[in-house]
């Protein structure tokens, strides 16, 4: 029984490479999982996926944890670039000050002052890959857990012409944001009611504020999870289908 995860940890050691941004000095560590019979000349889908703040670091490895075998194991069905940024210890994908001396946890979001260093280096990144001949720039999708997924909130918000649609588990952020969001926009928000870590009530407030502001956002709240939110969120049947089904159908422009 053992050998199954360990197989398929180096399955994902393995398919996913490990690269390296630079811009102005500044490196971000990723991975980056190509289809099977990769060809430059056609045209994929392209999946950002960040992490929680567990998996912060520098060894490019640790952000593989959670959510690179959902990917892997249906390339068949859904083949994509898919990429796995890593923050380092000392810094967080959303612009949020948390006070961990009490549980849950306590959140400050500051979602529309200027992005952390790590999240500036994502969009620099996805921007340089939407560039590329061989992206479909019109079906760019984005999610996150925990830390990620408040920065897949934040990143909705400084960015709303990039993605076709996202999916955020167990995260939160300054539901005044979803403004800014694009009409019609699709999202998935996913929480465990008994989270003491996240609670809940963030995801509640950013569905009902992005819903209210004109955006297309669904909720599911699993009654009996606690932080551990994605392992039902990954088990969901339609999540990739739903996904993968938006596309852009106009390319909007992109929030300085």
């Amino acid at each position: 029984m053992l050998l199954i995860p360990i197989t398929v940890a180096a399955q994902e050691q393995q398919a996913y490479k490990k690269e390296q941004f630079i811009k102005d000095g500044d490196t971000l560590n990723y991975r980056i999982l190509f289809p099977k019979d990769f060809s430059q000349a056609k045209k994929y889908p392209v999946v950002l996926f960040l992490h929680g703040a567990g998996e912060r670091g520098n060894d490019n490895q640790s952000q593989l944890t959670h959510g690179s075998e959902l990917f892997l194991k249906n390339q068949e069905d859904f083949p994509a670039i898919v990429i796995f940024p890593q923050a380092p210890k000392d810094d967080y994908w959303a612009k949020v000050e948390v006070n961990r001396d009490t549980i849950p946890f306590q959140f400050d979001f500051m979602n529309d002052k200027p992005a952390t260093k790590s999240l500036q280096l994502v969009m620099d990144l996805m921007e340089k890959m939407i560039s590329k001949p061989y992206v479909n720039e019109d079906r760019i999708y984005l999610g996150g857990l925990s830390m990620g997924g408040m920065g897949t909130f934040e990143l909705i918000y400084k960015r709303p012409g990039m993605f076709a649609a996202a999916f955020a588990i167990c995260g939160g952020a300054n539901p005044e944001i979803a403004k800014e969001y694009p009409q019609g926009f699709n999202i998935w928000l996913f929480h465990g009611k008994k989270d003491d870590v996240v609670l809940p009530k963030y995801s509640e407030a950013m569905a009902r504020a992005i819903n209210h502001y004109g955006g297309n956002a669904k909720l599911s709240l699993y009654p009996d999870d606690n932080h551990n939110s994605w392992d039902s969120a990954f088990a969901e049947p339609n999540l990739l289908p739903w996904l993968f089904s938006h596309k852009l159908t106009k390319r909007k422009q992109l929030k300085n």
